[in-house]
C-alpha cells in the first residue's frame, strides 16, 4: 500500500516538473498560452505586467485560482483525489517559480509544439496514476457528480476565452499559435490516458465475487454480471460490466491487479449513458 502511494507522489512530482518545464522553457518566453486554468493563469499574469505598475507570476496566480476549487473539491469529491490534485498544482506553482523562465528557441512554432507535447506528457502520466492537475479537471469531477453534460464542452468555452483574449489583446498570430498547443497538448493526453469522461470496463475473471466485493469496497459502482465461458478452454467465468469515470480507472486497474492479476479486462470510451448513474 506504502509503495503504491509513492509511486503516485513521484509521479505527481514529475507531472508537476513537466509540466513546468513546459511553461517556462518554451511557452511563456513564447507568448504562447497553455489550456484551462494554466493558461488562464498565464494570460492574467501576462496582462497584469502589461497594464499594471507591478507584476505576479504565473506560478503564483495558478496556486491562487485553484484554491477555492480544492476547498470545494475537498467537501464534494473526495479526500484522495483532491489531495493529489491539489499537491500537483502546489508543486508545478513551486517548480514554475524555481525554474529561470529562459528561451530555448526563437522559433515559435518550435515552443508551440515542443511546450503542448511536455505538458501533455505531465497531465497524462498524472492522470493515469489517478491523480490531476487541478483546475479543469477538479470541475470536470464536480460537474460529473451534478450533470451528465460533456465537460469538454466547458473546457472548449474555457479555452475559447483564452484563445479570443489572446488574439484580442496581443494579436491573431498568438492565438493560432495557441491553437497549435492546445491540438498538440489533447491529442498526447489522449494517447497516454484518455480524455474521454467516462470508460466501461468489461472484466472476465474466474474470481467474481472477490473482484465485486474489493471494487464495491472502494468504488461505490453498479457491476453486471455475466456468465462467459473461454472458446478454446470450455472454462467457466464471469464478466463483470462496469462504467467509471476515468478518475476512477487508475483505482480499477489496482484492484483487478491484487484480487486477480490473471484476469482479462477491456477498457472502452463511454459515450453516453441512458439510465442511473451515481454522481454522488
Amino acid at each position: 500500500m506504502y509503495s503504491g502511494e509513492m509511486k503516485k507522489i513521484i509521479i505527481v512530482v514529475v507531472g508537476a516538473l513537466l509540466n513546468a518545464i513546459a511553461m517556462n522553457f518554451f511557452l511563456i518566453p513564447a507568448n504562447v498560452y497553455a489550456s484551462g486554468f494554466t493558461g488562464v493563469a498565464q494570460l492574467l499574469s501576462r496582462m497584469i505586467g502589461s497594464f499594471a505598475p507591478f507584476n505576479v507570476s504565473t506560478g503564483i496566480l495558478l496556486l491562487l485560482l485553484n484554491i477555492p476549487v480544492t476547498i470545494i473539491a475537498w467537501r464534494k469529491v473526495g479526500k484522495s483525489f483532491t489531495f493529489y490534485s491539489f499537491l500537483s498544482v502546489a508543486l508545478m506553482s513551486f517548480f514554475m517559480e524555481i525554474i529561470p523562465i529562459t528561451r530555448w528557441s526563437p522559433d515559435i512554432l518550435l515552443n508551440a509544439v515542443f511546450g503542448g507535447v511536455i505538458a501533455a506528457v505531465g497531465v497524462g502520466i498524472t492522470l493515469k496514476y489517478g491523480a490531476s492537475t487541478g483546475g479543469m479537471d477538479i470541475i470536470a469531477m464536480l460537474l460529473s457528480r451534478k450533470k451528465d453534460k460533456p465537460v469538454g464542452t466547458y473546457l472548449f468555452l474555457l479555452n475559447g476565452v483564452i484563445i479570443v483574449t489572446a488574439g484580442a489583446v496581443y494579436g491573431p498570430e498568438k492565438a493560432l499559435y495557441t491553437l497549435v498547443t492546445l491540438y498538440t497538448s489533447t491529442r498526447v493526453v489522449d494517447a497516454i490516458h484518455t480524455r474521454h469522461e467516462k470508460l466501461t470496463a468489461m472484466i472476465i475473471t474466474k474470481k467474481s465475487e472477490e473482484l465485486k466485493q474489493a471494487i464495491h469496497a472502494k468504488l461505490v459502482r453498479g457491476i453486471t454480471r455475466v456468465p462467459a465461458k473461454g472458446a478454446f478452454t470450455n472454462e467457466t467465468k464471469e464478466m463483470l460490466l462496469i462504467v467509471i469515470t476515468r478518475y476512477e480507472l487508475y483505482d480499477l486497474e489496482k484492484i483487478i491487479k491484487e484480487v486477480d492479476p490473471h484476469a482479462f479486462t477491456n477498457i472502452i470510451e463511454t459515450s453516453g449513458i441512458v439510465g442511473t448513474f451515481r454522481r454522488e
